[in-house]
C-alpha cells in the first residue's frame, strides 16, 4: 500500500517509485552502491515523503541490512548479511543471459556442478527448463551443496540429484564443513559452474565467507573442467577468501561491461572468455 502522505507525481518531478516491496529493493540497492546515502537524496532519487523514506530506512534497519544514522543509513559492511533474495535482483538480466551460455557449454547427460550463489542458481533455472536436457536419453546429474537450487530441482525428473552434506549457511543457503568430504571423495564432476565474489588474474576466483570458499574448493579439486560465472562487477575485483588460483579456472563467463584490461589478464593467464551482451545496468 502507497504512503498517503507521499507527493503526487508532476511532469517536471522525479518519478514515484511504486509499491513498498520494489521500493525498498531500491533504497537497499542505492546505499550498497553509494556506501551512505541521506534522506534528502533518497526523497529526491524516490519521489517521495521524507517519512516514508525514514519509515523504509528503519525497516531495512530492522532487518539488519542496513546501519541507520543521523539523516541516513549506510551499507552494512558485513556483506554475507544480505539475504539472497536481495542479491538475486542486483543485475539479475545479466545473469540470465549469462546463466543461458553458460548451459550452451554443456551436454545433457553430463554430471554437472552448482556451488551457492545468485548466478548459478539462474543456472540451475536454466538446466531445468532446457528441453534438450528434458528430452535426453538419460538424466543429467546436477551435483551442488545449494539447498535452494537443491529444493528447485528436487521434482525434476530429467535431473538426478546429489546434495552435499554439511552445514547451513543462512546468508547463501549453501552446506559448509567437513561432512561433504566422503562425498566428494566419491564422485567426479565434468563441469563445475563456480559463482563467486571476485576474480582477477592474480588472485583467481575468491568469496566473501572462507567456509564458502572451502567447498567450492573441494568441488573444484573434483572437476575436469571449471567454468565461473559471474556478472561483470565482479571480474577485477576482490574478496576475502580465495576459492582456487587463476591456473584452476578452464572459463569465465560474463557480460560486456566487464573491465577489459582485467579480461584480457585472465586471457593471458590461460582462461577462455565467454561475452555475453549486457542488459544495459549500471556496474
Amino acid at each position: 500500500m502507497t504512503d498517503p502522505k507521499e507527493p503526487c507525481e508532476t511532469a517536471e518531478g522525479p518519478k514515484r517509485v511504486r509499491g513498498r516491496r520494489r521500493r525498498l529493493d531500491l533504497v537497499l540497492d542505492l546505499i550498497i552502491d553509494h556506501g551512505h546515502i541521506s534522506v534528502e537524496d533518497l526523497v529526491t532519487e524516490l519521489g517521495v515523503s521524507p517519512a516514508t523514506v525514514r519509515r523504509d530506512l528503519d525497516a531495512l534497519a530492522d532487518q539488519q541490512l542496513v546501519i541507520r544514522s543521523h539523516g541516513g543509513a549506510s551499507a552494512n559492511p558485513d556483506a554475507r548479511s544480505l539475504p539472497m533474495r536481495y542479491r538475486a535482483s542486483r543485475n539479475a538480466e545479466q545473469k540470465e543471459r549469462i546463466a543461458s551460455r553458460a548451459v550452451d557449454l554443456v551436454q545433457p547427460g553430463s554430471v554437472i556442478g552448482l556451488n551457492g550463489g545468485t548466478t548459478t542458481t539462474a543456472v540451475a533455472h536454466e538446466l531445468a527448463s532446457r528441453q534438450e536436457f528434458r528430452d535426453a536419453e538419460r538424466p543429467t546429474v546436477l551435483v551442488t551443496n545449494a539447498v535452494n537450487i537443491a529444493q528447485e530441482l528436487a521434482v525434476r525428473r530429467h535431473l538426478q540429484l546429489v546434495v552435499t552434506g554439511g552445514v547451513v549457511r543462512e546468508s547463501s543457503y549453501e552446506l559448509v564443513g567437513s561432512w561433504a568430504e566422503q562425498l566428494l571423495a566419491q564422485i567426479r564432476i565434468d563441469t563445475m559452474f563456480v559463482g563467486i565474489n571476485a576474480i582477477n588474474a592474480i588472485d583467481g576466483a575468491s568469496t566473501h565467507d572462507e567456509a564458502e570458499a572451502n567447498i567450492s574448493a573441494r568441488l573444484i579439486d573434483r572437476s575436469s573442467r571449471v567454468v565461473v560465472v559471474a556478472d561483470s562487477s565482479k571480474v577485477g575485483a576482490d574478496a576475502f577468501a580465495r576459492i582456487g588460483p587463476v591456473e584452476s579456472i578452464d572459463e569465465l563467463v560474463t557480460d560486456d561491461a566487464a573491465d577489459p584490461e582485467a579480461l584480457a589478464a585472465l586471457r593471458e593467464a590461460g582462461v577462455t572468455v565467454h561475452l555475453v551482451e549486457g542488459a544495459g545496468q549500471k556496474r
